[in-house]
């Protein structure tokens, strides 16, 4: 399994969600995610590399939206919320 890295900043807003995100679920969702990446090019979200998002469950069944870059072999967490029915539509329509 690739090495996750959260940073202390995405972290505490992860944390400060109501309610919170786990590193576990993080990675539940990672491992439970089935399809594809897909890519954040909204104009405020651009990053080199790219950001990439997916929608998933974990293994008590909450969906959470997961985005992350790739850097170095690595998977950075950049962020994590329970997926809205919007995420949710483009997902299925775009990711699967």
């Amino acid at each position: 399994m690739r090495s996750f890295i959260i940073s202390p900043d995405v972290r505490t807003k992860i944390q400060n969600k109501t309610p919170p995100v786990t590193e576990k679920e993080i990675r539940e969702c990672y491992e439970n995610r089935c399809g594809e990446y897909l890519i954040d090019n909204r104009e405020d979200n651009r990053t080199d590399p790219e950001t990439l998002w997916f929608v998933a469950d974990t293994n008590h069944g909450r969906c959470l939206k997961v985005a992350l870059m790739f850097i170095d072999g690595n998977v950075h967490i950049k962020s994590s919320y329970d997926a809205n029915h919007e995420e949710i539509r483009i997902y299925e329509k775009f990711g699967k």
